[in-house]
């Protein structure tokens, strides 16, 4: 190609909605929407940046993190060598760009997530720069702005990452205690662990015309209903039409609602303090103090200096390891004990209760009021089944919507009535089905994660065999998370990794391994507080002394809870989730 076509070439673009040739200055002077069609193009977070604030207002806030591999991940490459081309190829140090800014005069904090980056993917860096933007944000009392556009959570850092979507959301709700708007903007792609989070649990939710989000992907449901999807399906549209989001909104617009939307909170706060806002003012001339803005969003990205780590927490027994694809097979295996088995055999006189009282009761969550050693608590777990018609009937455990929200019903009542809650996770994931999206999924698990970290009552978590993704998630924000010695617990099954980083799905032991899911791991990453030993074969061979075990195991974690005062419960649960960012140290898996 000579020089003139590669001019040529660059000043030009071509549209992927309608394929029209387009002039590349025209086509950013429209904020990078097609002209003829109305698509509207990714954008990277400096260009977002440079579009929303005011002129001369940006002040970025500081994304020097150490170097993190947490779990000494690889694929085909290792983990560092991607971030090294992610940095490279974006001039970005994270997939997000942090700030506080003024937005038509008002004060913001925003959080913009730049797909570019490991498809804008949430690690341990990027929950960590997000939680400190909010907590600028309640520091300053000012509101809180994110921008999403994310595939959802990080493999590579296993299920730290999945930690990262209570860190955040616990941030967020500080903010909403402290009566500080939180508003989200959903761009093009928002999904996973992101969308099932902090994308959802904000005060307003707008979607930018052309956003799609959701929990589950196009490509995932597909495979896994085997369903043609409707028209439109999970666009900012369906999103509306289904009540998940407040309004879809024109890149044109974006910023005259974020003004209009600043201004009315600024207004009700003063109002509600007794005195009348302070009118602002737009500043005169935008095109003034881009340089300095330029100057700030492009600086070099790089690594900082060390943060002093903070000691890993007690690990309690941590059994022999067993190679981690036999331990999933093993966490899969039919014949394992369920939630009602538990219940039937390590808890006394349950009461099963039904409902999310909007509609549905879905049989893959299971909760109600039971005892145990004679003290009442409200025990919630999914379901699975032994047989394959049980296993159907149960939705292989997988709870929709409907049942997130029968959870939450039940953890929301328990509060009320004082009572300590327990939960039993065993779920490969959340229903991944096209009525599951269209039902809110992501909101609803959001929501169940935001209340746990606020809940003002004992919260213990059991992870009895497959806790998979953001559906094991919702019911395991705890002051204590337990876990079988043969369960599993990640970001993403390990089948699912290796079709996305590996050749194929016939990696799927490497993965399990890379992923660091087993009881022992997540011991020495913090994640998990004590593994409860089973039998020495499994569980599923001797129920009952399972059963003994865990029983015991419940009531040694228990019963210290109960004396502590509910506003330090969920103090110390906020720092238990709070210490999961990058600050912790670089090698948490302590096995260099």
């Amino acid at each position: 190609m000579t020089a003139i076509a590669r001019r040529e070439e660059q000043l030009w673009s071509r549209c992927a909605g309608c394929a029209s040739l387009l002039y590349r200055k025209r086509l950013r002077r429209n904020l990078d929407v097609c002209p003829e069609c109305g698509e509207h193009a990714r954008l990277g977070a400096p260009e977002r940046l440079r579009q929303l604030v005011d002129p001369g207002s940006l002040r970025p806030l500081s994304d020097l993190l150490p170097e993190a591999d947490p779990i000494d991940f690889v694929d085909v490459l290792p983990y560092p060598h991607r971030l090294t081309a992610a940095r490279a190829s974006t001039g970005l140090a994270e997939a997000v760009v942090c700030a506080t800014a003024t937005i038509g005069g008002h004060p913001v904090a925003l959080a913009v997530m730049d797909f570019r980056f490991l498809g804008g993917s949430l690690g341990c860096a990027v929950g960590e720069l997000i939680t400190r933007t909010a907590e600028r944000a309640l520091d300053d009392r000012i509101p809180l702005v994110l921008v999403t556009a994310s595939g959802g959570a990080r493999m590579q850092e296993g299920a730290l990452s999945l930690m990262q979507m209570a860190t955040v959301s616990q941030a967020i709700a500080a903010l909403r205690e402290a009566g500080l708007l939180t508003v989200s903007v959903l761009t093009d792609p928002t999904y996973g662990g992101v969308a099932a989070s902090f994308a959802t649990n904000t005060d307003l939710v707008l979607a930018e015309s052309g956003a799609r989000m959701g929990f589950a992907g196009p490509r995932v449901i597909r495979q896994v209903t085997g369903r043609a999807l409707p028209e439109g399906f999970q666009t900012a549209d369906f999103l509306l039409r289904h009540g998940q989001v407040d309004m879809v909104v024109q890149r044109r617009s974006l910023r005259g609602r974020l003004v209009a939307l600043l201004a009315a909170t600024r207004a009700g706060r003063a109002a509600h303090a007794g005195h009348p806002p302070v009118p602002r003012q737009e500043p005169a001339s935008r095109r003034e103090r881009l340089a300095d803005d330029d100057a700030a969003l492009t600086r070099p990205a790089g690594p900082a200096a060390a943060v002093a780590p903070s000691p890993t927490p007690g690990a309690g027994q941590t059994p022999a390891v067993r190679d981690a694809w036999d331990t999933v097979r093993m966490a899969r295996h039919p014949a394992r004990p369920t939630t009602l088995d538990y219940l039937d055999s390590v808890f006394d006189g349950f009461v099963e209760l039904h409902g999310d009282r909007l509609g549905g009761d879905c049989p893959a969550i299971v909760g109600g009021v039971a005892r145990l050693a004679g003290r009442h608590v409200m025990v919630i777990g999914h379901q699975k089944g032994h047989t394959t018609a049980e296993l159907v009937a149960r939705n292989f455990g997988m709870a929709s919507p409907a049942g997130h929200r029968k959870a939450l019903r039940l953890m929301r009542l328990a509060a009320r009535l004082g009572l300590p809650v327990v939960t039993l996770v065993d779920t490969p994931g959340a229903d991944p089905g096209v009525s599951a999206e269209e039902q809110g999924q992501a909101a609803a698990i959001a929501e169940n994660i935001l209340t746990l970290t606020v809940l003002p009552t004992p919260v213990l978590a059991v992870i009895t065999g497959e806790g998979g993704s953001g559906g094991a998630l919702a019911l395991a924000v705890a002051d204590r998370v337990l876990m079988l010695e043969n369960a599993v617990y990640s970001v993403i099954s390990p089948e699912g990794c290796a079709a996305i980083l590996w050749p194929d799905r016939s990696a799927a032991p490497q993965a399990a391994r890379a992923l660091r899911l087993t009881a022992p791991d997540l011991c020495r990453l913090g994640v998990v507080d004590e593994v409860v030993p089973e039998p020495s074969a499994a569980a599923h061979d001797d129920p009952a002394e399972t059963a003994h075990r865990l029983r015991a195991a419940l009531l040694a974690n228990l019963l210290p809870l109960l004396d502590v005062p509910p506003a330090m419960l969920v103090r110390l649960r906020r720092q238990r989730f709070r210490r999961f960012g990058t600050t912790r140290g670089v090698n948490r898996a302590g096995v260099r």
